[in-house]
């Protein structure tokens, strides 16, 4: 496990956020592969790790990582409220023109993030990057209720070409997230990304991972987050008033925002 203390690093060029709720028996192996991978790599990695409310020792590791490695910000959510919330504050804590948040159970290669990011970081305009989890090692009834759900989301938005909305890592840039105004606090805040996404007229990229098994700790995802999925698909698929939050004048949009903002 990489453990050695790197070198200071300003101006990052990519802010990963990692929301870590009771996950001391993961998250170290999680965060030692993530900061190895893109130090070979070369990029400037900003490592924003938030503790969600935790309840175990999962603050205490954190907090140590930060004080050896300076490529690595410690944020401290008091309450925990939702993945959604972890993700989202951490994002405010960002300071590279790239963003994207991964979840840290260590399920996807710290090397496919690595690739994810050479992909989008080409890109001269607005773009969102996740990956799509073709080869996954998850139970026959986590299968069936992955499937029921994406099969349901391209039911309700057919022009999303998505086979995994839930994937991530996903990777956008920084300045297209007040236009985006993400609010949910909850397990849908990977859809209300690919929608929002969407609206934008953004371009999706996916790319093709291997997702393995969880190697230790457990899922916090529970039997009622499958209602919470479909009624809030349902809520954004029916309502409009999320769109009428999105940044509708051209000329309040960064150069590099896609051509048309579609409504």
């Amino acid at each position: 496990m990489f453990t050695q203390v790197s070198d200071a690093r300003s101006d990052p060029e990519f802010s990963l956020v990692v929301p870590c709720y009771n996950e001391e028996a993961v998250v170290s192996h999680t965060i030692g592969k993530l900061l190895d991978a893109f130090q070979r790599a070369g990029y400037r990695l900003e490592l924003i790790l938030v503790d969600n409310g935790s309840t175990d020792r999962t603050g205490e590791i954190l907090r140590g990582w930060a004080d050896r490695n300076p490529a690595v910000v410690h944020h401290k959510v008091e309450r925990n409220e939702g993945y959604g919330n972890g993700v989202l504050s951490g994002l405010a804590q960002a300071s590279a023109p790239w963003v994207g948040s991964i979840p840290a159970d260590g399920q996807v290669d710290a090397e496919d993030v690595v690739r994810l990011y050479e992909v989008v970081r080409q890109s001269d305009t607005w773009v969102l990057a996740k990956v799509r989890r073709r080869f996954r090692l998850d139970g026959m009834l986590r299968k069936i209720v992955s499937t029921t759900y994406n099969v349901s989301f391209r039911i309700l938005w057919p022009t999303i070409a998505s086979v995994d909305v839930n994937g991530s890592p996903k990777i956008m840039p920084r300045e297209a997230l007040p236009a985006m105004a993400l609010q949910s606090k909850d397990w849908f805040l990977d859809p209300e990304i690919m929608i929002k996404a969407h609206a934008l007229g953004m371009r999706v990229l996916e790319f093709n991972v291997f997702a393995r098994l969880r190697g230790a700790g457990v899922s916090h995802v529970k039997p009622g987050t499958c209602w919470e999925f479909f009624r809030n698909l349902l809520k954004y698929r029916f309502t409009t008033k999320w769109k009428r939050e999105l940044i509708r004048d051209r000329s309040a949009l960064p150069s590099s925002a896609p051509v048309s903002v579609k409504s």
